[in-house]
């Protein structure tokens, strides 16, 4: 019962660093800013948009640091290269120091490469401790990136509505608090273990009550985030914003309470053989199989036993050229060789830079309009739009298995 509540906690502070380190978002709230005090042409800021986006090329390296460094490590270390990319940058729009176009092109880089190393610790964070869920942890906590422009407009606001320069400071600290928030869950993760069919129904339940949450929050920011143009009002908002991210510590006491229910009430309304659950039951057979495997190969001292349960792990996993399970580990050299993987490539590489292109501009195309006053509010509302789009990216696994199979079935 502690793992699963430690677990728990573990997936509310990865959506903490989810929803504070989005920084890329909020770029279109002071590039005007920026543009003039480094006295560039439209193409130059363009490039420089596209030096924070490129930085994310390099988030390979994050994953090479993840198998030499524990997950905590990489976490900080992401949030100081943010640190040093936005906190420069900060010192040069406030007109401190005077830096040259080219480096303050690498502070760009360096700040996108920032991004990728979180996004990389939370992935890793969501494989490794839902591994029968892992498509619904993911989808949670990748959509609390798009609130982060939402989110940091809030705070400006609450500190001082009329200084754009303050996003680049915010995005040099913030995500450096929310990593040493999320610290301790971090390091607390509980061991690998079987689940019974009980408690993937019960991690179903729970990421319905965590998505409903998140939909409210969303709605939230969406919907008040208008009214934050006062310091004093958008402080009330903020509190009330945090509120909301903090209200899924609630959790392990649900969990709890419903355990409790569980085996304490008994009512005439229970359903002989039904069963609620998001997960395929095949999918944790699979998972079971595995990891049983796993298992028995790490307490085999033979060392020709260990081959063979190797060989039939492989076995299990590959299926005539085809990678049946996700989340398994597979060499780079096998996925290169893959059609699957240079599709997936493409469809990323064509399909994302489509909204990069629009929400770098965006400041620009607001300032064109004549709407260079309403910045913030533009901004706040395409984030929050890009949250719900990234959090319906998760219906088809609630939709496909929300099922109540008969007692034959």
């Amino acid at each position: 019962m502690v793992g699963q509540s430690r677990k728990w906690m573990m997936l509310i502070a990865t959506t903490w660093v989810q929803a504070f380190t989005g920084t890329n978002f909020d770029f279109s709230s002071y590039s005007s800013t920026l543009k003039t005090v480094l006295g560039i042409s439209q193409v130059q800021l363009n490039y420089l948009s596209v030096a924070s986006d490129m930085g994310k090329a390099f988030g390979w390296c994050s994953g090479v640091s993840l198998m030499y460094l524990p997950l905590w490590v990489v976490m900080f270390m992401a949030a100081f290269l943010g640190l040093l990319g936005y906190g420069v940058q900060w010192f040069v729009i406030k007109q401190v120091i005077t830096l040259p176009y080219f480096l303050v092109f690498l502070l760009c880089l360096v700040a996108g490469c920032s991004i990728c190393w979180f996004n990389t610790v939370c992935f890793v964070l969501c494989i490794r401790n839902f591994a029968n869920s892992r498509a619904l942890a993911l989808s949670l906590t990748i959509s609390f990136n798009g609130v982060s422009a939402a989110l940091y407009t809030l705070i400006a606001n609450a500190i001082n509505p009329d200084d754009d320069t303050l996003y680049l400071f915010l995005n040099a600290l913030v995500p450096l608090l929310a990593s040493s928030l999320a610290l301790i869950p971090i390091l607390r993760q509980p061991p690998l273990q079987l689940l019974s069919t009980d408690a993937v129904s019960q991690d179903s339940f729970i990421f319905i009550i965590l998505n409903v949450l998140a939909v409210i929050t969303g709605l939230y920011l969406l919907l008040l985030n208008s009214l934050s143009s006062e310091a004093s009002r958008a402080r009330i908002l903020l509190v009330g914003a945090l509120i909301l991210l903090l209200l899924p510590l609630c959790l392990p006491g649900i969990v709890c309470g419903r355990n409790w229910a569980r085996h304490n009430i008994h009512t005439s309304f229970c359903l002989d053989g039904s069963t609620f659950s998001l997960v395929d039951p095949d999918d944790l057979e699979l998972h079971k199989e595995l990891l049983g495997s796993d298992y028995n190969n790490s307490l085999s001292v033979s060392n020709s036993f260990c081959v063979t349960n190797r060989e039939g792990f492989f076995k299990k996993v590959m299926e005539k050229g085809r990678l049946t399970v996700l989340g398994e580990e597979h060499p780079a050299r096998l996925l290169v060789h893959r059609w699957d993987f240079w599709l997936y490539y493409l469809a990323y590489f064509c399909g994302g830079t489509i909204g990069l292109v629009y929400s770098n501009n965006l400041g620009q195309i607001a300032q064109s309009r004549g709407f260079y006053s309403q910045i913030s509010t533009v901004v706040t509302l395409y984030s929050s739009f890009s949250f719900f789009g990234r959090l319906l990216s998760a219906a088809p696994d609630f939709l496909p298995r929300c099922t109540l199979p008969g007692p034959g079935g």
